[in-house]
């Protein structure tokens, strides 16, 4: 988790569900992350509600601030553009260094490098149904790197630039797209152009190892050479699905329709009521995102059919 001081409510929340929902059977150990130290009562308050270890880490400030290289007045433009087109966290630049930071950087904190598995949890989500089982088990046995709940749209402003940045980086090194890959999940003409489709990453249960690959590691220091996390706003979630639905194949990837979450405004419930009455969910299929208009899950199980 990727947690402020000040979100230690939000923090305990999360972490109150999912220990109750999934980790009091297995006592998982936690990483807490900040771009500052944690103070004492975080540390207190968050260690007296997991069934773990937990460990609370400081996350390098080259990692995480805007870099030098970047044109202020440039990435400044940029920011008040988007303000003024009313795109959500268009004027943050914390935001901004989130974005990058869990793009390419929070699989390299030394706290992480003894996991291959992670579960991305932030704070003030909901876990909705039981996990009766170890997804990471899950994962490792069926060879799967990348698994989410819920899919949608990206807002095309915050990544202008991003596809020709991907296009760019797939013609130096077709040798990293993999067989079987999902492009026709990120695109509808063979991976011309972007529909916008992405994984949202605030729920992810994915293998670090894949991040930390060849293949995903020069992907991110190209993209991070265009600068477009800060001129525009690209968000971890587009960068990390296209590196998913690129780098592995589309039988890797991995959607968890039996896990219910909840990151306000989108809920993912799962839709057959028997599973929802085996888990144990508290949540109705109505009030699932799976089959909004903007949702993209569709477009995925079209992928995984074909």
């Amino acid at each position: 988790m990727l947690a402020r001081n000040s979100e230690l409510e939000g923090a305990l929340s999360s972490v109150r569900q999912l220990e109750e929902r999934f980790n009091h059977q297995y006592h998982y150990p936690w990483v807490f992350l900040n771009e500052v130290e944690f103070d004492d009562a975080f540390k207190q308050n968050i260690t007296a509600v997991v069934s773990g270890a937990v460990r609370f880490g400081l996350i390098p400030q080259s990692d995480w601030y805007q870099p030098d290289w970047i044109d202020e007045e440039k990435a400044s433009a940029g920011r008040n553009k988007m303000v003024a087109d009313n795109v959500i966290y268009g004027g943050s630049v914390s935001y901004r260094n989130m974005c990058r930071f869990n793009s390419g950087f929070f699989y390299r904190h030394p706290l992480l490098q003894r996991f291959k598995w992670y579960w991305r949890v932030e704070p003030n989500v909901d876990f909705l149904c039981d996990t009766d089982y170890d997804p990471f088990k899950y994962m490792e046995e069926n060879d799967k790197v990348y698994g989410f709940t819920i899919s949608l749209y990206e807002w095309p402003q915050t990544v202008a630039t991003l596809w020709d940045a991907v296009k760019e980086f797939t013609q130096k090194y077709p040798e990293y797209l993999a067989p079987n890959n999902s492009m026709s999940f990120l695109s509808e003409n063979g991976g011309e152009t972007y529909n916008m489709c992405h994984f949202w990453s605030n729920f992810e249960i994915a293998n670090l190892d894949f991040w930390r690959s060849e293949p995903y590691s020069k992907f991110f220091d190209h993209l991070e050479s265009k600068g477009g996390f800060y001129y525009e706003r690209w968000g971890d979630a587009p960068v990390h699905s296209i590196g998913a639905a690129l780098f592995a194949r589309k039988d890797q990837i991995h959607f968890f329709n039996d896990i219910g979450y909840r990151h306000p405004p989108f809920t993912h419930c799962p839709n057959d009521y028997r599973v929802q009455k085996q888990k144990n969910c508290n949540c109705k299929s109505w009030s699932t995102f799976d089959w909004n208009t903007y949702s993209c899950l569709r477009k995925w199980q079209g992928v995984v059919r074909s």
